[in-house]
């Protein structure tokens, strides 16, 4: 069965996105995509927003750059491998290859994808990201806190969830950014 992963940059103090509807909270150099190609080495299936996925879709096509370094080919193609469900009401076609378009987010539909999978699933986006979470579908959390504060936005957490979580690992980054890895406290004992 595989795991849900909330995972996304963040401003230090909480953000998802600023209230100008930005996220470039943090630099994101050769050690970053590195770290995070790793990390998403295990996953099979991305879950995105209309605008995380339009943001990410440069990774359909970051490999043909010319003079394109090698952390920029691996992270694309560790991208390119994994299937993307887009969650829009309004896109009409996708640009990627292994991506379709869901017009609703069904929690059940993501109980029997995790249930089905041998790999990891992400959820980018926290609009997207506070249907799984209230449902309580979320296994592991992993924002990265960038060395930026906004002062509003869109929070990583919805307003008015509570969780108890149990960090499992963390990881400073050069740009000055922290990557943390939280579970559930009741499912710390399972990791």
């Amino acid at each position: 069965m595989g795991k849900l992963i909330y995972s996304m940059i963040t401003s230090l103090d909480g953000y998802a996105i600023d209230a100008d509807g930005g996220f470039d909270f943090m630099e994101v150099g050769e050690e970053e995509h590195d770290f995070f190609g790793e990390q998403l080495r295990s996953v099979g299936t991305f879950l995105y927003g209309r605008r995380m996925y339009e943001t990410m879709l440069f990774w359909e096509t970051a490999h043909l750059l010319e003079h394109a370094p090698p952390f920029i080919v691996d992270f694309a193609r560790v991208w390119q491998a994994a299937d993307k469900v887009v969650y829009s009401t309004t896109l009409q076609q996708v640009a990627s290859e292994r991506t379709r378009i869901e017009r609703s987010f069904d929690v059940d539909a993501i109980r029997r994808l995790k249930a089905a999978s041998d790999r990891d699933i992400t959820i980018d986006g926290p609009h997207i990201a506070a249907h799984a979470l209230r449902a309580g579908l979320i296994d592991e959390y992993q924002p990265v806190l960038g060395p930026k504060t906004v002062g509003g936005g869109t929070p990583f957490f919805p307003v008015g969830i509570h969780l108890d979580l149990t960090l499992l690992d963390e990881r400073r980054l050069a740009a000055g950014g922290l990557w943390l890895r939280y579970v559930p406290a009741a499912r710390a004992h399972d990791d």
